[in-house]
């Protein structure tokens, strides 16, 4: 990490330190700064959280409301201790009197509704003095997703509430729908207290508290080093290290910029070092990373909401998941090894290698993650229980190294920072519910389906482009999970109403909202990697888009042939879909680097390209079609080369 020392700009000579590209790209490390003391506290609090939370999932018996409430009540308290009103405000050890305040209503607006929720939910309507709380808690709980994940998802909660207030149905009294709107949105299970919290609480936050655990045994680091040893010593070797240790990573990681800034700072210098452009350094990593949230079984924490949603079995998504995955990988492996090879450049020295054996001895650290795999897939318990008793196991592992040894005071600290990761994706549900909540009761539903259809003219293809244009853009500086429920109460009902299947659907709008890191004006993974790679930002973000081409191909694919998420197939229509696509996606990176074993010429790149999209598609006259066009652009570059070679010669 000596690489890091200094804050610069990304157009000067040094570049950011870790910590700085964290906290300039990533909000979730815009924290407010406790030593000594009041730092134990704080880690007291967030722990007992988490303690609170793994209780209320296996023990308790209460009410949604009083569960929700009570969860949502923690989350305000914890999160106005740990994020201050911007970012600039550093000041050690202090939290200004008005975040006191706030702190206080917005907690207190939960703890009123979890202690009177039998009496309100047994009522038909709710008294003058509960609309004020409930508006106090949407406020509360608003300014909380300002400071923790950002203003993109605030903009369309509040253009929606407005909407609700001026042209929703209802009483025409302002008074009386703003009542209504309260009632919906905060004492209801159809706005705050909707699906994406219910799963937050019950699922998501386990598996944040197991993450927390797993990242102190050191696997991040034995990512890194297996991925070294496996494809270091190959050409462009450090890119393609990138590609395999942020696709481990990701399983486990649910953030885009944290797992390109945590993988890049080693990567990223090793791949300019290698002889790579920084632009394409910084966007290998970016792409590589921000796809670890397509990766399963984790995904983000998003295949958790979408089981909930879709009402399928969590392994169910993860099995569904995998092709779509591998494409995209395999998409921009391809590409940075047909970079490496258009450059001539080399891999890794011996040297620089780590040795596979003494790795190999390190494999128990996959322990949790396989356990955790297994028991999803085979046990009749829930989720919960599966990541719980990964939780036991990743301590278990930890107590093989001492360096990585799960100490009380580790201990501590994981559960402390289980508790912290909980409070931005919280916030992002709670104002998602939000937004699901109006789009349900005003009817919207039915008007934006109304407006697509009429734009597409009952054409798929068209509703899918206008589909993706709304993810990215709904997408760009708004966390996976909270795109994911604005995306599935928005516009995957559209798509399933004109002949998408529903899973099919529901993972459409899933990769388009996670492609908005990488997409441009907005490209949050792309601009942290080039903030470390001194890179141009812009230039990284669309060399990011090209190297991310199969998160723009397989859902379109997908939702017009479910067959790729293995709907309605044999296992011989599997096996053949999974080569085919492979191929495929082979002559689309080449078409896309313009190279394959030589420069090829734009009649080639045609030709791969249209190829490798026909092969993509699942069905056997794409497919031979498909490797017609892409044997016969590889028969020509294998004559080109061998006559280039003759005429050196």
């Amino acid at each position: 990490m000596a690489f890091f020392k200094k804050k610069t700009d990304a157009t000067q000579n040094e570049p950011m330190s870790v910590s700085d590209v964290m906290k300039k790209y990533d909000r979730e490390s815009n924290t407010r700064v406790w030593v000594g003391a009041p730092k134990m506290v704080i880690s007291c609090i967030l722990a007992t959280f988490s303690l609170f939370c793994i209780y209320v999932t296996f023990f308790a018996t209460w009410l949604d409301e009083v569960r929700l409430t009570s969860f949502m009540a923690f989350i305000l308290f914890i999160g106005f201790l740990v994020f201050p009103a911007r970012k600039g405000m550093q000041r050690t050890n202090y939290i200004p009197w008005y975040d006191i305040v706030i702190m206080v209503l917005g907690t207190g607006s939960f703890l009123y509704f979890c202690f009177a929720a039998e009496a309100i939910t047994d009522r038909f309507k709710i008294l003058p003095f509960e609309v004020a709380i409930g508006i106090v808690g949407i406020l509360c709980l608003a300014e909380l997703c300002r400071r923790s994940v950002g203003l993109p998802i605030l903009c369309v909660a509040g253009a929606l509430l407005i909407y609700a207030l001026v042209w929703g149905p209802g009483n025409p009294d302002i008074l009386k729908r703003i009542t209504s709107i309260v009632r919906v949105l905060f004492y209801s299970k159809e706005g705050i207290l909707s699906t994406p919290i219910n799963v937050c609480s019950k699922y998501i936050v386990i598996f944040i508290i197991f993450g927390a655990f797993l990242e102190r045994t050191g696997i991040a680091d034995f990512f890194i080093q297996i991925a070294n040893a496996l494809v270091g010593r190959f050409s462009g070797g450090p890119a393609k290290v990138a590609v395999v240790a942020s696709a481990l990573e990701g399983m486990v990681s649910g953030s885009s910029v944290a797992n390109t800034v945590g993988s890049g700072a080693v990567t990223i210098p090793l791949m300019k070092r290698t002889g790579y452009k920084p632009e394409f350094a910084a966007a290998a990593e970016a792409s590589a990373s921000t796809g670890g949230q397509i990766m399963p079984p984790i995904m983000g924490a998003a295949a958790f909401l979408m089981a909930e949603t879709v009402g399928v079995p969590y392994s169910n998504i993860v099995v569904r998941a995998i092709l779509p995955a591998v494409l995209y990988f395999a998409g921009v492996f391809i590409t940075v090894h047909l970079e490496a090879k258009k450059e001539g450049l080399k891999g890794l020295t011996k040297e620089e290698l780590p040795r596979l054996l003494p790795l190999l001895k390190k494999t128990y650290l996959l322990l949790p993650l396989i356990l955790l795999v297994y028991l999803v897939a085979t046990s009749k318990n829930s989720i919960a229980f599966a990541a719980a008793i990964a939780i036991v196991a990743a301590i278990a592992v930890s107590m093989f190294n001492k360096e990585t040894r799960i100490t009380p005071k580790k201990l501590l600290e994981a559960l402390a920072a289980g508790g912290q990761g909980m409070i931005t994706v919280a916030a992002a549900c709670g104002v998602a519910g939000i937004i699901a909540g109006i789009i349900g009761t005003t009817g919207l539903a039915y008007k934006l389906f109304n407006g697509i259809v009429t734009l597409a003219g009952n054409q798929v293809i068209v509703a899918l482009f206008l589909t993706m244009l709304c993810c990215i853009i709904l997408g760009m500086g708004v966390p996976t999970t909270a795109n994911y429920c604005i995306m599935a109460a928005t516009c995957a009902p559209i798509l399933v109403q004109m002949g998408v299947p529903m899973i099919a659907a529901h993972f459409f709008v899933f990769y388009f909202g996670i492609v908005a890191d990488l997409t441009p004006p907005v490209a949050l993974a792309a601009y942290a990697g080039a903030a470390i790679a001194q890179a141009n930002p812009m230039k990284t973000a669309f060399t990011s888009t090209k190297l991310a081409i199969g998160a723009f191909i397989v859902p379109y694919v997908f939702a017009l042939n479910p067959a790729m998420l293995f709907i309605d197939t044999t296992a011989i229509e599997v096996i053949t879909i999974c080569i085919t696509s492979l191929i495929g996606m082979f002559g689309v990176s080449a078409a896309l680097q313009g190279y394959l074993l030589t420069n090829m010429k734009w009649y080639e790149r045609i030709a791969s390209a249209v190829g490798g999209l026909l092969l993509i598609y699942p069905g056997l006259v794409t497919d031979a079609i498909g490797l017609v066009l892409v044997g016969a652009v590889a028969i020509i570059q294998f004559v080109l080369k061998k006559k280039n070679k003759n005429v050196l010669a």
